[in-house]
């Protein structure tokens, strides 16, 4: 068993670091969670900001938007030209995807000024993919609501995760010092 563990000791320390750096940031964010009902903002204030950010977007793009808190639920109405469109929950505003990004690319360390500008950096492009993605997705569903499963379930979530892969690959390939001898 000793040996087994030398030999993967890399798979390992890369399985326990992820699964280190994941727990530590969900467990964070669940605390901000919790601290946010608190808050003036509602539901909290990253999922907030995202609905005030794709109202102001929607309207860039000719569209009357507009987000209201949602009376019955944490979350926010989201309106377009007075059509009730969709919610913006929590889980749409790309925290839990960012914290996946993160784990991974801390588990597959590389020099700390590197992986700090990488980390910040990808998390600011699946922000604003992510945002793109919710106005998008608005858009579409406002002209073809009948195709709401396919958008919403599968197209979208393949852009936001697409892209998450992307920079992983990205990182593995480019930034990553990890023992090329051993993997």
């Amino acid at each position: 068993m000793k040996a087994l563990f030398i030999k993967y000791k890399l798979v390992v320390r890369f399985i326990l670091t992820f699964l280190m750096v994941y727990l530590v940031l969900s467990l964070s964010y669940k605390f901000y969670l919790d601290f946010s009902k608190e808050s003036r903002f509602y539901p909290d204030y990253v999922t907030h900001l995202v609905a005030k950010q794709t109202e102001n977007l929607l309207n860039d793009f000719g569209y009357i938007g507009r987000v209201e808190p949602h009376p019955n639920e944490p979350s926010m109405k989201l309106i377009v030209n007075g059509k009730y469109i969709a919610r913006i929950i929590e889980g749409c505003n790309a925290v839990s995807v960012i914290i996946l990004f993160v784990s991974f690319v801390v588990a597959f360390s590389g020099r700390l000024k590197q992986t700090l500008l990488f980390l910040l950096s990808g998390s600011v492009i699946i922000y604003v993919v992510n945002l793109l993605r919710i106005v998008i997705l608005t858009i579409a569903l406002y002209h073809y609501p009948w195709r709401k499963e396919v958008l919403h379930t599968v197209i979208f979530p393949a852009i936001i995760y697409g892209v998450v892969f992307f920079l992983w690959m990205v990182w593995v390939n480019y930034f990553a010092t990890i023992n090329k001898k051993h993997v």
